[in-house]
């Protein structure tokens, strides 16, 4: 079974996909940052009429919950990090296309709340989390 991204579902099995994953339980031992949201931007031709938001409460190498949100600005308020990017970006990224610091560090993926330099700290993480990503099976809208 795919789940479509971004919804709930995919949100779900994504946090199952980083808690089986050891390589980022390893890479992010020491994680002690606070959430991170992925703000998925509005793309009325896919049909997300307003900003989305996967909310990942990621703490020592472990997801210890996901939310989504239709309202992204519930997100961000929750979120030590906030990572935004269109649906087209996000998409490549979850694909294993895009590495995502080198994203974030070419301002394609936009990091609009946290600092740059802790999420450079933990590149192998970052990695890890789209590793994770690109395990769950999802459908893509476009």
């Amino acid at each position: 079974m795919a789940y479509q991204f971004p919804s709930p579902e995919w949100t779900a099995a994504y946090k199952d996909a980083v808690n089986a994953n050891q390589a980022y339980e390893q890479a992010s031992a020491d994680w002690t940052h606070g959430a991170v949201a992925m703000v998925v931007k509005a793309d009325k031709a896919i049909g997300l009429e307003n900003d989305a938001a996967m909310l990942l409460d990621v703490h020592q190498g472990k997801c210890r919950n996901t939310e989504y949100f239709t309202n992204a600005e519930q997100a961000k308020n929750k979120a030590a990090f906030v990572i935004e990017a269109p649906y087209p970006l996000w998409k490549e990224v979850v694909q294993g296309k895009v590495e995502p610091i080198k994203a974030m560090m070419q301002n394609k993926l936009k990091l609009t709340k946290g600092a740059l330099p802790t999420m450079i700290r933990y590149v192998e993480g970052s990695k890890q989390l789209v590793q994770s990503a690109s395990q769950v099976p999802t459908e893509f809208v476009a």
